[in-house]
């Protein structure tokens, strides 16, 4: 039997909304409409900063809604990058080492493969690992559901950590 070993899942939703800048894995990418949040609402890196947290189970930190609270106006607005980096710092000091990442977006629009490799990069530098170790890949949902209908975006994150 491997000892120390941990998987962890994260998935988040958020809703197309005016006005706002539309940011995933820390990329700010043109189009019409953002995502609404308390944050920056970057579906992407809560995904997978609820990964973690999740493999990690770390008391009082379960999940981002337990770490930052969006009753907490101290987060409106917040970089998610910059959370993302608090929760993998949480992780390394409760004993873990991140090895992988892999993360799925979900989106009819806007196209996301010229910002792949950017998003990697600023995924990985939150993380502190190599980009190596994070994947990412985008699909639609051809047409069907919230997302077919652009009426938002959604996120699926899964890592692999052990004990460090």
């Amino acid at each position: 039997m491997i000892k120390g070993l941990r998987i962890g899942t994260g998935y988040d939703v958020h809703a197309f909304a005016p006005h706002r800048d539309l940011t995933l894995g820390g990329v700010t990418i043109p189009h019409e409409v953002g995502l609404e949040g308390h944050s920056d609402a970057d579906v992407l890196a809560h995904a997978l900063a609820d990964a973690l947290l999740g493999a990690a189970r770390i008391e009082g930190a379960h999940d981002i809604g337990q770490l930052f609270p969006d009753t907490d106006a101290s987060f409106k607005g917040a970089n998610s990058i910059g959370l993302l980096r608090i929760a993998a710092q949480h992780i390394v000091d409760t004993g873990y080492q991140i090895l992988d990442a892999d993360c799925i977006l979900v989106a009819q629009a806007p196209k996301l493969s010229p910002y792949r490799e950017e998003m990697r990069k600023n995924l990985a530098d939150a993380l502190s690992v190599d980009v190596s170790m994070v994947g990412l890949k985008a699909t639609t949902t051809e047409g069907l559901g919230f997302a077919g209908r652009k009426e938002g975006i959604a996120a699926h994150a899964t890592v692999l950590l052990c004990s460090a």
